[in-house]
């Protein structure tokens, strides 16, 4: 006849906490800390920076002879910034501080660069008459996002390999676009979009596999390259 002996306690905690243990130990990142009823907010996230990193990259990269690119306005109000927002608000509850913290982040970025663009907001309108000063701003603004970037760069090697091919090309993307403001350089500028697209088409092919992992009777998911963690 049992006594409620620490052996008992024992096998009471071991399956009462076994659940969250399974989920916190699973390979890979993409699961959630502890469980929820939220979708996986991952792929709005990531179409709605690729889709506006690669439109702004094309006109970066003069497609179509287009140079004034104030059409991405909107997109980066709306889709960059707004809907990307609220992926990262909604990964914060599921536990994923990465993707939180990265589509807050660039969010933040493009709402930031709208407001920029806008006419209305007269930023652009102080520098008038000073374009050498605007670039100047300009460059230090795009290698700060440079910056932040790498340091998502780096957590990213304990992620996945779509993860870190897309932090990788797009510092280089910041990196080339800030050094094309500073040296006034439109073939900088070119190149920057020239990585910005091919960042954009990673960003599609890690939102496809995640959207495509959500579905029970999806097609095979593209690997991401997760690492499996050591317990």
């Amino acid at each position: 006849m049992s006594n409620g002996t620490a052996p008992d306690l024992e096998k009471a905690t071991v399956h009462a906490t076994s659940p969250h243990d399974a989920i916190s130990k699973a390979p890979g990142y993409a699961v959630a800390a502890r469980p929820s009823k939220i979708a996986n907010p991952g792929t709005l996230g990531l179409f709605s920076f690729a889709s506006t990193t690669l439109i702004l990259s094309l006109y970066n990269a003069q497609a179509r002879s287009i140079t004034t690119p104030n059409i991405v306005v909107g997109m980066a109000l709306g889709c960059g910034g707004i809907a990307q927002l609220l992926a990262g608000m909604w990964e914060f509850p599921r536990g994923n501080m990465f993707a939180a913290t990265a589509f807050t982040s660039y969010g933040a970025f493009w709402l930031s660069y709208a407001t920029i663009m806008i006419p209305g907001s007269g930023i652009k309108e102080a520098y008038a008459g000073n374009k050498a000063e605007l670039q100047s701003a300009l460059g230090i603004y795009l290698i700060t996002w440079c910056i932040v970037t790498f340091f998502f760069l780096i957590v990213a090697l304990r992620k996945n390999i779509a993860f870190i091919a897309l932090f990788s090309f797009l510092t280089v993307t910041f990196l080339l676009l800030a050094i094309g403001d500073f040296a006034a350089s439109v073939n900088f500028v070119r190149a920057g979009g020239v990585f910005g697209v091919v960042t954009a088409f990673v960003a599609y092919y890690a939102g496809i596999s995640e959207l495509l992992a959500a579905e029970d009777m999806a097609i095979v998911r593209p690997p991401l390259g997760v690492f499996t963690r050591r317990i």
